[in-house]
């Protein structure tokens, strides 16, 4: 494979105020994520040491392998959701190294709210085991949680993908032989009791871990019964008598300490094959990116800059260069793993779209797993293009990604706008990892075409009726729509409500990658084979 030859000027005044302009939005996202791990209240962190419990993230300390990295999912959900007072939606999840194997990790955070579950808890919850499913990964569950926040029970209890779902799921592993342990650091009442019932293995702590479907003031007000805590589904109760959990512990350590030991215990996948050489780092350095990405999301930018920042040697092996030029698609390395790249460089045409789907059969036929790096005004819309069948040729792309049986892994590295969203595995289209950058946007459309369109409905309907607006009256309209879409359409709406797996600072990319890839091969790659393409 050749070397992207960058034409990059890292000198020019354009490079310089988009560095600035970038580095500050990934310190400010550093700092946002700084705070939704650390910063609780005192009382909070005052009344767990007074129950001698360990912080979540001290939690993760002592299970992780030292010096291993750990992949957190969605750090920044629920941010913008119920006053920002849920940080990080009150659970830790993520890929992590324990004792040698890749699991999930799926921690309660009970310094927030005590780890009571709000509807993006579920979510998030949710979408970890999901991960697990998809990629085969075991599961070490961290439990410590005051149940469901009633108050929104309506918004996270019976719905196909509420709190029963978490529970699905965890059949779903046992049924697929995926383990799971579960250690109970504090309460597991009523359907969070079922969290460490659906585990294979299950860790009690003395004194501070218990497990019921309905907690002592529950049982006496429904039965008159009068029982204590360590009476009704404390630790010795549960390894001695009732069986639910197999192992007792004294303290949070020696509990993560029989975690760590029995996940030693799983048997290491075979992973699924794929071609791999010796990992290589960038020719070009990743904060070039820094420079790379516009101020503007409208502003156009050569993606080959990007991927040359991303890749082995930032070695690239282009496909059809000089043929649908506004995607770009080709091979390289990443990490050592051979995959396939799906970039955009702005609208997607007829061409571009063939071109698409073309190149997302060949890496299934070659078992290539693909990367798709959104940078996507959407597909080109006007009479030319519906009269040379836009509409089919899009679909095309889309029945090509949806029937992937590689893994797909997605960025939203810019602009991701309309159909080409879907054409470019966006989150419906069941990529394993979906990751965003800062500054990148999604949405239907652009704010100002949404506002201008909206406003332009609402003119002719009051037309009609004789009404004429003035200038004023229009951006009455107009303006609420413009700030509401920009809000909704950013990065923190997009991580706060899930639709991704976490925000990146685009130079901890490539390790993101590669992490993902890893964990994806636990799974065996199936046969292609695809739905009906529209000719």
């Amino acid at each position: 494979m050749k070397r992207i030859d960058s034409r990059l000027n890292t000198a020019s005044a354009e490079f310089q105020a988009n560095a600035a302009h970038n580095r500050q939005l990934a310190a400010d996202f550093r700092e946002k994520q700084r705070a939704v791990r650390d910063d609780r209240p005192q009382r909070d962190i005052d009344r767990l040491r007074k129950q001698d419990k360990l912080l979540v993230r001290e939690r993760l300390k002592l299970l992780l392998d030292p010096g291993t990295p750990f992949l957190e999912f969605s750090s920044l959900a629920a941010n913008e959701a119920y006053g920002g007072d849920v940080p990080g939606a009150a659970c830790v999840t993520g890929i992590g190294i324990v004792s040698g194997r890749e699991v999930v990790i799926n921690a309660g955070d009970a310094s927030v709210k005590g780890g009571a579950w709000y509807p993006l808890t579920v979510k998030k919850t949710v979408r970890a085991l999901d991960i697990a499913i998809e990629n085969r990964l075991p599961v070490v569950h961290l439990c410590d949680s005051a149940g469901g926040f009633l108050p929104l029970q309506a918004d996270l209890f019976a719905d196909k993908y509420m709190a029963g779902r978490i529970f699905r799921n965890q059949c779903m592993l046992s049924k697929m032989g995926v383990q799971q342990v579960s250690v109970v650091l504090g309460h597991c009442t009523a359907g969070g009791a079922y969290v460490p019932g659906l585990s294979d293995y299950n860790v009690i702590v003395r004194g501070t871990g218990a497990i019921f479907l309905a907690g002592p003031p529950l049982v006496k007000a429904a039965t008159g019964e009068e029982v204590s805590v360590d009476e009704l589904g404390g630790c010795d109760m549960h390894t001695s008598v009732s069986g639910t959990a197999d192992y007792p512990a004294g303290s949070e350590e020696e509990a993560i300490a029989i975690a760590r030991d029995i996940v030693a215990q799983f048997k290491r996948p075979q992973k699924a094959h794929v071609e791999w050489q010796p990992p290589e780092e960038p020719h070009y350095p990743a904060d070039d990116l820094y420079g790379i990405l516009p101020r503007d999301i409208k502003q156009g930018f050569d993606m080959h800059e990007v991927i040359a920042r991303l890749v082995d040697g930032s070695r690239f092996h282009e496909y059809q260069p000089n043929y649908g030029k506004t995607l770009i698609c080709g091979y390289a390395h990443l990490w050592g793993y051979k995959i396939g790249i799906l970039a955009n460089n702005g609208v997607l045409f007829n061409d571009s779209a063939l071109k698409g789907a073309h190149f997302i059969e060949l890496c299934n036929q070659a078992r290539t797993p693909i990367v798709f790096l959104q940078n996507i005004t959407g597909f080109m819309v006007g009479k030319e293009y519906e009269r040379r069948g836009i509409t089919k040729d899009g679909a095309k792309m889309i029945m090509a990604v949806s029937n992937c049986e590689v893994p797909k892994f997605t960025v939203m590295c810019h602009g991701s706008f309309g159909a080409g969203n879907y054409g470019m595995s966006g989150r419906a289209f069941d990529s394993r990892f979906l990751f965003s950058w800062p500054h990148s946007q999604t949405s239907v459309m652009g704010a100002e075409q949404a506002a201008n369109t909206l406003a332009d409905v609402k003119v002719r309907q009051l037309a009609k009726q004789g009404k004429q607006l003035s200038q004023a009256d229009i951006d009455a309209i107009r303006d609420p729509v413009l700030g509401e879409f920009k809000r909704k359409q950013s990065a923190y709406y997009t991580t706060s409500e899930i639709w991704d797996d976490g925000m990146l600072d685009p130079v901890d990319t490539r390790n993101a990658l590669g992490m993902s890839i890893s964990a994806a091969l636990n799974t065996p790659i199936g046969d292609p084979r695809y739905g009906v393409f529209r000719m």
